[in-house]
Parts: C-alpha cells; structure tokens; sequence
C-alpha cells in the first residue's frame, strides 16, 4: 500500500503529529504481511488495506499518541526520559519505559505503538500459537528489537509488571481486566480500547483505579479510549 496514502488516512488519528517515511513504509510492510497470513488463519475480519490502516493502525496510533505525547516519544539520547518513560506519580515515580499488550491477536494495538515510541520495551501476550507465530513473523519482517512474544494465556505470566498495559478485543472481557489488573506495575495505568458501554464497566470492576473521561476515537460512533491509573500496588 502507499506510503502517502496511509499517511492520509492515518491524519485524523494523529492530530498534527506525522510519521516518518520509514514508518509509513513499515505500516506498508505489515499490512502486507496481515493480508498474506489472513489468508491461512484468522487474523483480522476487516479484508479492505485502507480499513486495516483506519480501524487497526488509526485506533492504535491513536492510544499512542495519548499514551506517548511527541515530545515524549523520541527523546534525544541523553535527555531526560530517554532510558525510560517516566512521570511524577502519586508516591513517586511511575517508570513508562515498558508495555505489556494484553490478548495481542494480529498485533494491535501493541506493535503500532511500538513503532510509534521505539524506546519502549514491549510483551505482546497472545493465547493463540498461530497468532503469535505471526506476531513473531511481523516483528522479524519489519526488524522490530525489544520486543517480547509470550505464546500462552495471561495468567500464566511470569514476567515485570509494565508502567502500561493495554487492552483491545479480548473474549471475557471481566476476567481479561482482572488479569490485567494484576500486570500493571505501581503508579502504572491500563489502556483499553473499546466501545463506550464496557467503560462503565471497567470502572466498576477496577474502581481502585483513577479513570479518565472516555476519549472519543475518530471515524468511530461507539469506540472510546480509557485510561486508569494506579496509585498503589494492586492488590494480592
């Protein structure tokens, strides 16, 4: 798909921010990919490129860019924030440097936002082995580094908590939040993208966490990102 296409259909979703043309081409790249494996196992129901780049890639990029504002996603080597994300907690400081993405199916909207802030250390959890064969096949195709694929549920997680854990299209959806309760690291927050409805009820299963407001996503009538915030260790 053309670069300049996708960056055209990417615009809503990124307010002024732009990609770089190594970005848009990696996008390219991946679409590619999608379409190719789509064709073997079920990766995604949307079949239209440009719909692949406005639902998967725009509502990702989208998180990211609210997640990880410009001015925070690149830093200069040496800068403040260029080892690790960080901002002045509650209690302290909450370390933004990783991201778990839980129930990561094709990779969204973990990857995007990877390419989005390169810094970041990211798991992708993904259940489904041929799904994380695939995702292990993106992140080669496209020289992903830093990148972790876990091929197995997201109980049975073992690894660091992250400063942010996202979420998108999980089957149970009440007991995905519980698990991904238990993922975030202290002062850390959950990123979930989903249709208005559920907000509600992520506030009443997580109500330990500061909610913001729903965050409406372009080109979407239902679709909302919300974000909740930690202010202690989860519990036990």
């Amino acid at each position: 798909m053309d670069p300049s296409r996708i960056a055209h259909l990417l615009a809503p979703f990124l307010n002024d921010a732009k990609l770089a043309n190594t970005q848009l081409t990696t996008i390219s790249t991946y679409i590619d990919l999608l379409l190719r494996w789509n064709t073997r196992i079920n990766l995604t129901a949307v079949r239209d490129p440009e719909e692949i780049v406005t639902r998967h890639f725009g509502e990702s990029l989208f998180a990211a860019r609210h997640l990880f504002p410009p001015e925070n996603s690149r830093p200069h080597p040496g800068a403040p924030g260029f080892a690790s994300f960080a901002k002045p907690g509650i209690h302290g400081t909450a370390d933004f440097s990783g991201l778990i993405d839980l129930g990561s199916g094709a990779g969204f909207p973990g990857i995007p936002i990877k390419l989005w802030a390169p810094q970041l250390h990211v798991t992708l959890i993904e259940s489904n082995q041929k799904k994380a064969i695939f995702l292990r096949e993106v992140c080669r195709a496209i020289t992903l580094t830093d990148v972790n694929v876990m091929a197995g549920r997201a109980e049975a997680y073992t690894g660091a908590a992250a400063g942010t854990v996202t979420m998108r299209a999980v089957e149970r959806f009440d007991s995905a939040l519980a698990v991904a309760r238990r993922l975030i690291a202290p002062l850390g927050r959950l990123a979930l993208l989903i249709g208005t409805p559920q907000a509600g009820r992520a506030h009443q299963l997580l109500a330990d966490l500061a909610w913001s407001d729903p965050i409406p996503i372009p080109l979407s009538s239902s679709r909302v990102l919300v974000v909740g915030t930690a202010s202690m260790e989860p519990d036990s």
